[in-house]
């Protein structure tokens, strides 16, 4: 029945990169006007693209030169930070392959780990928006909120960003590469 319908596609990539708040990069106001949801906190930040070891992946460099800009756009209504509460989050990266658009949830994880004030959390966002030639995908984070600039610790968060290229349909009766 499905002989001849061509077989869909679509290459992965992934990129990990971090962000931090940046005062040179100011949140892209155009960003959050479209975000979903009524937008009550608005992040710009600069992106890094962190150098790991081989044999383990832990850190060796956080990345000291900045590849791209963000912007967040947060909905935040209770700022006593609970853990468990789930913020909306819309989301823009400016990087070399192009902007790439996301929104979904941010869930709070705690408030006062390694201090009271310091917020952690882990946001799951879907793709909505990217560069021609992308299919889709999903961006996925551990991050940090300093609300009250407390000295010694960043707003930021590591990404990943797992994305689809969509490739042409392979032509009837074409055959798979050979793995």
């Amino acid at each position: 029945m499905l002989a001849g319908v061509p077989e869909a596609r679509a290459a992965e990539e992934v990129y990990q990169f971090r962000t931090q708040e940046d005062p040179t990069k100011p949140p892209d106001a155009a960003v959050c006007a479209a975000a979903p949801f009524e937008t009550t906190v608005k992040l710009g930040a600069s992106i890094y693209v962190p150098k790991s070891r081989e044999r383990d992946g832990k850190w060796v460099s956080r990345g000291e030169k900045s590849v791209g800009s963000a912007t967040a756009c947060l909905r935040i209504t209770d700022t006593r930070f609970p853990a468990g509460q789930q913020i909306p989050a819309h989301m823009r990266f400016n990087l070399p392959e192009g902007s790439f658009t996301a929104s979904g949830t941010c869930t709070l994880v705690s408030n006062d780990v390694p201090v009271a004030g310091l917020v952690l959390a882990g946001c799951a966002l879907k793709l909505v928006e990217a560069p021609s030639g992308y299919a889709g995908g999903t961006v996925s984070s551990t991050s940090v909120f300093n609300p009250g600039k407390l000295p010694g610790y960043a707003t930021g968060s590591n990404y990943t960003l797992y994305v689809y290229r969509a490739e042409a349909p392979k032509a009837a009766g074409a055959k798979a590469p050979a793995p």
